[in-house]
């Protein structure tokens, strides 16, 4: 492996501000998954909220694979402007009481994934981080009705058992960035918590705010810090009015919904084995979770009263979100004229 150090570079300020060491990280990265956009709001509304100062840089050129996740650039009349590049950055921030603590975000690396984590690693021992906590979300059989689940995992005991994880599995998985770097900072002896927030999978396309709203909640809470969640609060309730709306106008959502919660409250004390997992205790794919939601929800129905069910929630789950499914399987919003932009 190549020296990790060689893939970031460190502000001045990291060797000549002692006030920066044993503050509480913050992670999240976006493409994978990330259900409800949980992951890209959390960032922007930190971000966009609380003041930040860049302390590391991480050379994206050797971490992203630009042909299969092409950055975006614009062409205004005659003339090319306003490229997008890819960003991976450490950043120190002050919540709203003054009190800091550091994010990592960005996209996930492509390439060198041992590598990353090892530079990582290392800014963790420089920074003398007490705790890693990272954030990401899973589409769930789960009704939007009802209050979000959690999975807490990580070397944590005290943060897992308070915080009342709603889904233990034992399950075979595709790793992301963030697994990874769970697994390898655990093994250097590091504290490290990690939540998954649950999200409704029928509205896993879209921007979800009470989904980042949990995030922030979790990680405030286990971080000792207050974010900032009044924003996506407010967006969370302009969301709801909206999906109840066209649930409303849908019997044949409904009838999804009416299911969902039934279920939901039958085994709410989490002692039903998880849909997402397998009898060979794998992961279930895309395909298979489809399926498995199919059958949850089969009760007295034919099949093929089922399956035009699904296609019904499925059209009205597109105009609540209000995006379309392109050709290439892109999305973009309908209801401003605006096209989402990728990761």
């Amino acid at each position: 492996m190549l020296e990790p150090q060689s893939l970031y570079n460190v502000s001045n300020s990291i060797s000549a501000d002692p006030s920066l060491l044993g503050l509480p990280l913050v992670a999240g990265f976006t493409g994978f998954v990330d259900a409800g956009h949980v992951v890209v709001q959390v960032r922007d509304e930190l971000l966009g909220s609380l003041d930040h100062e860049v302390l590391a840089v991480f050379d994206t050129d050797q971490l992203i694979d630009y042909r299969s996740r092409r950055p975006r650039i614009t062409f205004e009349q005659d003339h090319l402007t306003d490229y997008q590049a890819p960003a991976l950055e450490l950043r120190v921030l002050r919540d709203g009481l003054g009190e800091r603590f550091l994010l990592l975000s960005g996209m996930e690396p492509d390439l060198q994934w041992e590598r990353f984590c090892a530079a990582v690693g290392q800014l963790v021992d420089l920074l003398e981080v007490p705790l890693v906590a990272w954030v990401h979300s899973l589409p769930m059989p789960v009704p939007h009705t009802r209050p979000l689940g959690v999975t807490v995992h990580g070397n944590r005991g005290d943060l897992i058992e308070g915080m009342g994880s709603t889904w233990k599995p034992t399950a075979e998985l595709q790793s992301s960035i963030g697994h990874l770097l769970e697994l390898r900072l655990m093994e250097a002896g590091h504290d490290v918590v990690g939540y998954v927030v649950h999200v409704p999978h029928y509205l896993a396309e879209a921007e979800y705010p009470p989904a980042a709203v949990t995030a922030l909640e979790y990680v405030g809470a286990s971080i000792g810090r207050v974010l900032p969640t009044d924003r996506l609060r407010e967006a969370g309730r302009d969301a709801e009015r909206q999906i109840t709306r066209q649930v409303d106008n849908s019997a044949e959502v409904q009838g999804v919904v009416s299911s969902l919660e039934k279920r939901y409250d039958e085994h709410s004390d989490g002692s039903r084995r998880s849909l997402l997992v397998k009898q060979n205790m794998e992961l279930a794919s895309a395909e298979e979770l489809g399926a498995a939601v199919e059958a949850y929800l089969a009760g007295p129905l034919a099949a093929n009263e089922l399956a035009q069910t699904f296609r019904d929630a499925a059209a009205a789950a597109e105009t609540v979100t209000g995006e379309d499914t392109d050709d290439d399987g892109s999305h973009h919003r309908t209801g401003d004229g605006g096209e989402e932009p990728g990761d």
